[in-house]
């Protein structure tokens, strides 16, 4: 059939960079992410022109999703920052940030595109060496004999999120539980290979988040709270049963093969026989609690319940693989073989709210725990849940690299002293042309750390250890050392004898010494090592690859 419509030639766009209407749309998203980052960034609501509901949010993971844009070039970059948010939970804001400086400095310079790209990756690789060396100056080792660093990691995951609506006593106590959390899923007496465990969520709204709370083992919903045995409730150890299999007298449950029935039979009643039958071994060997993921026959209950054995069903995939954890092996059939109950400690009640729930304790090590997340309402106990899931991957992050960078800006300052003190030359571009690549790239880390000052202040950087400072709008540089107190991530103090410059201006170039180790100052504020490196190298790649785009051709049909 012929078309109704007549098919539109595809649009080709050469040199996107070049192309007015593409900048400005880089140029406005950049202003919409610069105005959330950090603890002092400015809410977002996002609803869709054609309907929909409205998101309130200041999480990059969130952001870049709700936002869709017809213009393949800025896709391309958001789904680059989305794939690495996706993979480390953390830095997505400062990804996605430095990348759209680092082409905007690239267009102002007027190099050549090929130039700026093999100065960005050359770039790239020295920053990434000096990073994982030894003697990286903002680098921070983690010792798991103290839990005040990953406390501190985990509070400047959870105060960089202005749309979970937490004071500094809230931000601190939900740090304090992530980390609890964390902890309590890493295995301790393990001699083959670790396998971490899990942190259930359980969210209550309309409750101060002060009552949110971390408890060891598995908390579940039980509406029918009556029908719990009460001998089951004293502390002692219960024999659990666990199956996955449905238990309601389905016959699409039996498994495959053909099936054969007689004329008279009556199959309901048969099914309902093996039941009870499961039921009566199960009470002979002595079970406690009988747990089923999906539906149990009504009679096969209360046949239970009246041998004082307490019945969860429909409990779900997730919280089954979890109660499989803590307890033992789930069962698939009917047949119930030797050993293949497991144990609990035992069970309690717990009321939060309008929610009972039914606690399982495990009966030994288990890496199973439950997080309550309380909250004033659904909107900020939303963005609450996801930032504690990030904050539990970037935790647990710190299993494969042990160590966190110095976090409110002063990482980029730092790194961009460190660069501009390794001049260099390369091949494929001359001096002149290296040294202004490097300044484009250093201006690009030092305007990442500006972003984190909403209240038009002056942004510093000290030439002794190359750490961020902001200095208040209404403070004259006359009266700078009393004003400038602390450094963005809380390690260095002002004094006196400390010099300092504006950021994107011209300095002596210096090597920026690391921290003394004896100072009396706790660091304030951490970045996990491995999301921000990452991050710092997915920014660069896009950049190079947004460089190295010619044509664009879109299919508008």
């Amino acid at each position: 059939m012929s078309r109704v419509v007549k098919k539109s030639p595809s649009v080709c766009t050469d040199l996107p960079l070049d192309n007015t209407d593409i900048c400005n749309k880089l140029s406005l998203l950049k202003q919409l992410l610069i105005s959330c980052f950090g603890p002092a960034g400015r809410l977002k609501q996002i609803h869709n022109n054609i309907g929909g509901r409205v998101i309130s949010t200041s999480t990059s993971s969130v952001l870049l999703s709700a936002l869709s844009s017809s213009q393949p070039f800025i896709n391309l970059i958001r789904t680059s920052v989305l794939n690495h948010v996706s993979r480390f939970n953390d830095c997505g804001l400062f990804t996605a940030i430095l990348c759209l400086t680092l082409l905007e400095q690239a267009k102002q310079s007027g190099l050549r595109r090929n130039v700026s790209i093999i100065v960005n990756k050359h770039l790239l690789g020295l920053c990434t060496s000096y990073l994982q060396g030894q003697n990286c100056g903002c680098k921070v080792k983690l010792d798991f004999c103290s839990s005040q660093y990953f406390i501190t990691l985990a509070f400047s995951v959870i105060s960089s999120k202005p749309a979970c609506v937490l004071t500094e006593p809230e931000a601190l106590h939900i740090s304090k539980l992530a980390v609890q959390a964390f902890l309590l899923t890493v295995p301790c007496n393990n001699t083959g290979v670790a396998r971490l465990g899990k942190t259930l969520t359980v969210c209550v709204e309309g409750h101060p988040v002060l009552d949110s709370a971390v408890f060891p083992g598995l908390l579940v919903d039980m509406p029918d709270i009556f029908f719990l045995n009460a001998e089951n409730l004293h502390g002692r150890s219960l024999c659990t049963v666990l199956f996955s299999a449905s238990l309601a007298g389905d016959l699409c449950e039996l498994g495959d093969g053909n099936i054969e029935l007689h004329g008279d039979a009556d199959t309901d009643s048969q099914i309902l026989d093996q039941l009870l039958e499961l039921g009566k071994q199960v009470v002979q060997d002595g079970v406690n609690l009988f747990v089923c993921q999906k539906v149990i026959h009504p009679v096969l209950q209360q046949y239970l319940r009246g041998q004082s054995v307490t019945v969860i069903e429909r409990l779900g995939i997730s919280l089954m693989e979890s109660l499989s954890q803590l307890a033992g092996r789930f069962l698939h059939l009917f047949l119930i073989p030797p050993k293949a109950y497991g144990k609990v400690k035992e069970l309690t009640i717990k009321q939060f709210g309008s929610k009972t729930m039914l606690h399982i304790h495990p009966s030994g090590e288990s890496a199973i725990c439950t997080m309550i997340l309380c909250h004033r309402n659904d909107t900020m106990l939303s963005e609450l849940k996801v930032v504690c899931q990030k904050t539990e991957h970037v935790l647990r992050l710190t299993l494969r690299e042990p160590c966190a960078l110095m976090g409110g800006g002063c990482t980029e300052t730092h790194l961009a002293a460190y660069i501009r003190n390794k001049s260099a030359s390369l091949l494929g571009c001359s001096q002149t042309e290296y040294l202004l690549g490097a300044e484009g790239f250093c201006r690009s880390l030092e305007s990442v750390a500006a972003a984190l000052d909403h209240k038009c202040g002056n942004s510093l950087t000290d030439l002794t250890h190359a750490h961020y400072w902001t200095l208040p709008a209404d403070v004259v540089e006359d009266h700078m050392e009393n004003s400038l107190g602390v450094c963005g991530c809380g390690l260095v103090e002002s004094c006196p004898s400390k010099k300092w410059t504006y950021l994107n201006t011209k300095y002596p170039e210096f090597s920026p010494a690391p921290v003394s180790k004896g100072t009396h100052l706790q660091v304030r504020v951490l970045d996990s090592f491995t999301s921000k490196l990452s991050g710092l190298q997915v920014a660069v790649e896009t950049a190079n690859l947004a460089l190295d785009v010619q044509y664009i051709i879109q299919d508008t049909n």
